[in-house]
C-alpha cells in the first residue's frame, strides 16, 4: 500500500499523509474513488480513511463526505485532496498567453464554477462533465468538510493539490439550505434573541459560513469587527462590500418587519456572545438595522468605535423611540454622500 500511495501523490505528500495517520493499520482504508459505497462496504472498524481521488471529480460531494463519516470511528481521521481555483490557474499554459487567459479564466469560472449551482444549468453541467472537473475553493471544501461533521485539523499544498486533514467531531449537519447561490439567507440575532435569516449578495464562497469559528480561532478579529485574514472572501466580495451592494437585499427583511432601515447590525450569535453584556440588553430589545449607527455618526469601522456608536445609538432610541432613526438615517446619508462614508 505505501509503495503504491507513494507512486500516486509523490515524497513531500506521502510523509505529510504519513504524520497523521499509520499507513501500517489495518484500521486504516486507502482508497481512490468516487463512490461512497467503496467506503461503505468495508466491515472493519476504521481509525483513519484516505481518499486520493480528488474531490473536483465527485458527482455528490457531501454524500461521499458523510459516508466517510458513517464509517470513520469518533476522533477518526480523514484525508482528501483537490485541485484549487488558484492552482488550476497555475497549472494551465493558457494562463500565459494575454487577454485570451482573462476570457478563458471567465469562461472556466462561469462553466465550471457557477453552472454547477445554478438551477437548469446544473443539468447541462452534469451531463456534459458528469461533475468530474469541478472548481473548487479551498473555503467551500472545507466548509463541506466542517458541516458533514468533522473539526479541521491542517492543511498544506503539494504538487497542486491541498490536501486536507479532518477529525470526525459529530455527525454530519444535513443542512438542506447551505449558502450557495448569489443569493443567500444568513442566520442572525434579531429582536428580542429572535434568529432571522438576512438576506444577502454572495461575497464569500459557498459553505463559508462553517469556517467562522475556525477563522477566528487562527486570526481573531480585524480592527473593522469582522474577522482577519478571512480567505472566505471572493475577489469581488470586497468592491460589494465596500460600497454596501451586498446588503441590499435585506430591505426584503425590513419589509418582513424583521429589521429596520436603521440599527445595530444584524449579528452572529457567535458574534453576539462575544459583545459586552449591557450592549447583548441593549441590543436585544430593538430590531437590527440596514444602516449602522457608526455609519451615521461617522466613526471609524474599528471593533471599539462600531460597538461605542451602537451603545450610543440604543442610549438614544430609548430616549427618543420617535425621532432617532429618522435623525439617525439623514446623517448617514449625509456623510455617505458628501463624505463619501464607505463600509468597513
Amino acid at each position: 500500500m505505501k509503495s503504491n500511495l507513494l507512486k500516486i501523490v509523490g515524497t513531500s505528500s506521502f510523509n505529510y499523509i504519513n504524520n497523521y495517520i499509520d499507513l501500517d493499520s489495518p484500521n486504516t482504508l486507502v482508497v481512490n474513488t468516487t463512490n461512497p459505497f467503496n467506503i461503505q462496504s468495508n466491515n472493519t472498524a476504521i481509525n483513519a480513511i484516505v481518499n486520493l481521488r480528488p474531490v473536483n471529480e465527485f458527482r455528490f460531494i457531501n454524500k461521499f463526505f458523510e459516508a466517510v463519516n458513517e464509517k470513520l470511528n469518533t476522533g477518526g481521521i480523514f484525508i482528501c485532496r483537490f485541485e484549487t481555483i488558484v492552482a488550476r490557474k497555475e497549472r494551465q499554459k493558457i494562463g500565459n498567453i494575454p487577454i485570451i487567459k482573462n476570457l478563458y479564466f471567465i469562461f472556466e469560472f462561469l462553466f465550471f464554477r457557477v453552472a454547477p449551482k445554478v438551477w437548469g444549468l446544473k443539468k447541462i453541467y452534469f451531463f456534459i462533465t458528469r461533475g468530474k472537473i469541478r472548481l473548487l475553493s479551498k473555503a467551500e471544501v472545507l466548509g463541506r468538510l466542517v458541516s458533514c461533521g468533522f473539526k479541521i485539523v491542517d492543511y498544506s499544498s503539494f504538487n497542486g493539490y491541498l490536501y486536507c486533514v479532518v477529525k470526525k467531531e459529530k455527525l454530519p449537519d444535513y443542512n438542506p439550505e447551505p449558502s450557495y447561490g448569489p443569493l443567500f439567507k444568513m442566520k442572525r440575532m434579531g429582536k428580542n434573541g429572535k434568529i432571522i435569516k438576512v438576506y444577502k449578495f454572495r461575497t464569500m464562497h459557498p459553505y463559508s459560513e462553517y469556517l467562522q469559528d475556525h477563522i477566528l480561532s487562527l486570526h481573531g478579529y480585524a480592527e473593522s469587527g469582522k474577522p482577519k485574514n478571512d480567505f472566505r472572501l471572493t475577489p469581488w466580495g470586497a468592491t460589494l462590500r465596500k460600497f454596501w451592494i451586498d446588503e441590499l437585499p435585506q430591505l426584503i427583511n425590513v419589509i418582513k418587519g424583521e429589521m429596520k432601515l436603521v440599527g445595530v447590525r444584524p449579528i452572529s450569535e457567535r458574534y453576539f456572545n462575544d459583545i459586552p453584556k449591557d450592549l447583548q440588553e441593549l441590543r436585544s430589545k430593538q430590531k437590527p438595522g440596514c444602516i449602522p449607527p457608526y455609519v451615521s455618526l461617522d466613526r471609524k469601522g474599528s471593533v471599539e468605535e462600531v460597538l461605542q456608536s451602537e451603545r450610543e445609538y440604543l442610549i438614544i432610541k430609548n430616549k427618543y423611540p420617535y425621532t432617532t432613526d429618522t435623525k439617525f438615517f439623514f446623517k448617514a446619508l449625509f456623510n455617505i454622500i458628501v463624505k463619501r462614508k464607505r463600509s468597513a
